[in-house]
């Protein structure tokens, strides 16, 4: 699998993922602008890849400051901190990754090279953490996942949308390392088409079987019994697990909700912003009207014509079946146990028990969210066909 980020030899070389699936084409960055530059056209996407992005960019400015003390860097950096914060303003990871930077450095007493170090090796250190809680957020998921189930996924959580293996994806993965036989159905996401061009070269690399559709097919191939659940990422979930993801989510939540669904929201803890309180706080980005009027570079529609893109929506709690994170699976609700200042923040959940449901049939839980997988009555589903 390709790496979205990668460090060699005092540089960063981005994947431009702008040109995949047809060419693989990676961007040398030199300086903290360079990889500004990439966030901000989308070179390089996905909350957590971003925030590792936006981590060595600051890596990169300490490397090319002049500071003669520990000092003098910090104030050096200041530019570098705010211009890689205004590349894109709904991904939380990104504030959270630089304020882990200027944290780093805060601690350090040495030279300025040694500082340097220290941030590259923090810059180290998130990336490998993405890896590892990514893997753990995948075997959370996949207990959700039977063998023969067809799922719905918007956009791309994938492995190229953060530091490897995914959050949406992950749990899809495990699941086929578990030996389950899924197939997976992928909005092509207009109007960028992450779906269609990045997570379906992924599903393909991995080979697991897939179906692209355009966004407009989700609610009738719901209606007909195609889809047993649906698994997305997010660029920002609010402390009341309200949802900020690529604008499409909420249309597929209000539709799983309509058809009886689930909805899971695959969502690492540094893209949940315990400041803000709903979901209405959470800026919303807006991109050229270009990328709405044209398609790979060629116009769609007429000139003259104005546009609307919005980059992201934010889906409401009640539409959210569970959360899905590094700690184990919650109802949106319940986030407040796991916020920082809270007496059980941060500590790891429990095992997975069984628990009953009102019907009585016995389901899957766990135990940090209680959320037990609802099964929709109805014939044997049809088949999506091949892609």
């Amino acid at each position: 699998m390709l790496n979205a980020i990668e460090r060699k030899e005092g540089r960063v070389y981005i994947l431009d993922q702008s040109r995949l699936p047809h060419e693989v084409d990676l961007i040398e960055c030199k300086r903290w602008v360079d990889v500004a530059w990439c966030i901000r056209e989308l070179k390089i996407r996905g909350a957590p890849a971003i925030g590792i992005a936006a981590a060595m960019g600051v890596a990169l400015g300490a490397q090319a400051a002049r500071a003669g003390s520990i000092e003098a860097l910090f104030r050096a950096l200041g530019p570098v901190y705010e211009g890689l914060l205004a590349t894109r303003p709904t991904a939380v990871n990104l504030k959270w990754a630089v304020d882990r930077m200027k944290a780093r450095l805060s601690l350090e007493n040495g030279t300025v090279n040694e500082a340097r170090e220290a941030l590259w090796r923090e810059a180290r250190s998130i990336l490998e953490e993405d890896i590892r809680i990514n893997r753990t957020i995948g075997a959370w998921g996949a207990q959700f996942i039977k063998d023969g189930d067809t799922i719905l996924t918007h956009c791309n959580a994938g492995a190229l949308a953060t530091g490897g293996y995914g959050t949406a994806t992950a749990a899809m993965f495990v699941a086929r390392e578990q030996g389950k036989n899924i197939h997976v159905i992928v909005d092509e996401t207009r109007p960028v088409l992450q779906g269609a061009r990045l997570t379906a070269f992924e599903m393909k690399e991995a080979g697991i079987p897939m179906t692209l559709i355009t966004d407009n097919s989700a609610g009738a191939l719901m209606r007909k019994g195609v889809i047993d659940l649906a698994i997305v990422g997010t660029d920002r979930t609010a402390r009341n697990g309200d949802v900020a993801n690529k604008i499409g989510t909420y249309t597929v939540a209000v539709l799983c909700k309509e058809h009886g669904i689930p909805f899971y929201v695959a969502a690492p803890l540094s893209s949940i912003d315990f400041s803000m309180e709903s979901g209405d706080m959470i800026p919303i980005e807006e991109r050229d009207p270009e990328e709405v009027v044209s398609i790979a570079g060629k116009r769609i529609a007429p000139h003259g014509v104005n546009a609307l893109n919005m980059a992201f929506d934010v889906t409401p709690a009640k539409y959210v079946t569970a959360i899905i994170t590094e700690l184990g699976v919650f109802k949106p609700g319940q986030l407040e146990k796991i916020a920082p200042e809270s007496p059980h923040g941060h500590k790891p959940a429990q095992k997975i028990k069984k628990t009953k449901t009102v019907s009585g049939k016995l389901k899957k839980a766990a135990v940090a969210g209680g959320h037990a997988k609802t099964k929709r009555a109805g014939n044997r589903k049809p088949s999506p066909g091949k892609a």
